[in-house]
């Protein structure tokens, strides 16, 4: 099987692809071209390719005044570093309810380019700004269809998504949007409730196909949507199993395992709840499968995890 291609390249030849459709599409990157997958649309859209150079804040209120003026500007930003724009995109962005699309790759654990780079928090600190859409793919046709999703969203939308290769899903021809803050369920169970974003989708469908051989039968819903979430969707099922688990590859404060614990909580929805994200510590220099495992996010660590939470509620027989 050929090796499946890179989010990075992925997003590049979609943005390159709709850009073709609708001239109003404008990139907007700091120094981040090639990282970002950005050269494949600059050698197709030069004139509507800006690198700003090393000025994440700036690229991001330029990509304001872009779409003060009619265009559609996407703004293609390694995590990590729009934590730089934090400031602007809540005055200059949010607070104008503008539509921009922040497209951030090297979501999560990134591994070899160190501690400086993971991509941990994005979910925290766009989760609590007014407007934002914010959405994670489980593979590279998702991520195709969310991009689309969030440019004629018509209001401030991120998507954010791993470094490295996809799953080698076919991609879909022509690219559908989603419906805001619709997620889908992918297997049903009556035991506990997976509910994962982006990366751990693949990982929690694993581990629920593990846990049936156990005698566990899970149901698992692929959230796609961090904000906002689908209440009715995660409701109906949170009601119908004994247990929770929350999975995301990203901080736990302020991050999708909070925003889904909170809503369960304000729905009052009382079930032991098993929140699966990287604790409230920095995370040093490794290579990805390293990292994930330490961090008790590797589908191994997840099935032991996810198997001794099951087992050690009361009653259980498991």
């Amino acid at each position: 099987h050929p090796t499946p291609p890179s989010y990075t390249q992925v997003f590049g030849s979609t943005l390159t692809e709709l850009a073709r459709q609708d001239g109003k599409i404008v990139a907007v990157t700091a120094a981040m071209l090639d990282g970002t997958g950005l050269n494949l649309f600059q050698k197709a859209h030069p004139e509507r390719c800006f690198d700003v150079g090393i000025a994440e804040q700036h690229a991001v209120t330029f990509a304001a005044g872009l779409a003060v003026q009619g265009m559609r500007p996407v703004v293609a930003i390694y995590s990590t570093f729009l934590q730089r724009g934090f400031d602007q995109v809540i005055h200059d962005v949010c607070l104008q309810n503008l539509p921009v699309t922040f497209a951030m790759d090297r979501a999560g654990l990134v591994g070899a380019d160190g501690p400086t780079h993971h991509g941990l928090y994005d979910l925290s600190y766009l989760r609590c700004m007014p407007n934002m859409v914010i959405m994670a793919p489980k593979d590279e046709n998702e991520l195709r269809r969310m991009l689309m999703t969030a440019i004629y969203c018509n209001r401030p939308a991120a998507l954010r998504y791993p470094r490295g290769n996809g799953q080698g899903v076919p991609l879909e021809d022509p690219i559908t949007p989603l419906p805001i803050g619709k997620g889908e369920l992918l297997r049903e169970g009556d035991d506990a409730l997976l509910v994962a974003i982006g990366t751990m989708v693949p990982s929690a469908l694993a581990v629920a196909g593990r846990l049936a051989a156990e005698g566990v039968s899970c149901a698992v819903i692929n959230a796609r949507f961090a904000k906002p979430l689908d209440e009715d969707l995660l409701g109906t099922w949170a009601r119908r199993v004994q247990r929770i688990v929350v999975l995301e590859e990203g901080c736990a404060p302020g991050g999708f395992t909070s925003a889904v614990t909170e809503f369960l909580a304000d729905a009052d929805i009382l079930k032991p709840t098993l929140r699966c994200a990287i604790p409230d510590h920095l995370v040093h220099h490794g290579d990805q499968e390293r990292l994930l495992a330490e961090e008790g996010l590797s589908p191994e660590a997840l099935y032991e995890r996810l198997l001794a939470f099951c087992r050690s509620l009361p009653g259980s027989t498991r």
